[in-house]
């Protein structure tokens, strides 16, 4: 015959195996979601500052610049390119066009 106390002692083992390993696989993700985290705060961290000049390109490779934006305009185009304060007042002085919403000339003192 089965003894009774033994089944149910044999149910626990079995119920303690199982917990066991839930509690493990708990674990693992927790450990990936910690990763996760951490390579989340090193790329914001690692990530370059924005240039404080840019440059805005023409349709193709041929066409002149369009505007000098300063890096933090919000009305920038997608043809982009970060340049130095210098090459910023060398394009307004040749004539590339200044960004009406940020207005860079002023910023970089060429408007008097």
């Amino acid at each position: 015959m089965n003894d009774p106390s033994s089944a149910r002692l044999a149910l626990l083992r079995f119920l303690e195996r199982v917990q066991l390993r839930d509690l493990e696989r708990t674990r693992h993700w927790i450990a990936d979601e910690e990763r996760r985290e951490q390579e989340r705060r090193r790329s914001v961290q690692d990530r370059p500052a924005p240039p404080d000049w840019l440059l805005e390109q023409g349709l193709n490779r041929n066409s002149p610049p369009v505007q000098v934006h300063c890096g933090d305009c919000w009305n920038k185009g997608k043809r982009t390119l970060g340049i130095s304060m210098d090459e910023a007042r060398r394009a307004l002085i040749e004539g590339v066009k200044a960004c009406g919403a940020c207005r860079p000339d002023s910023r970089l003192g060429l408007l008097d």
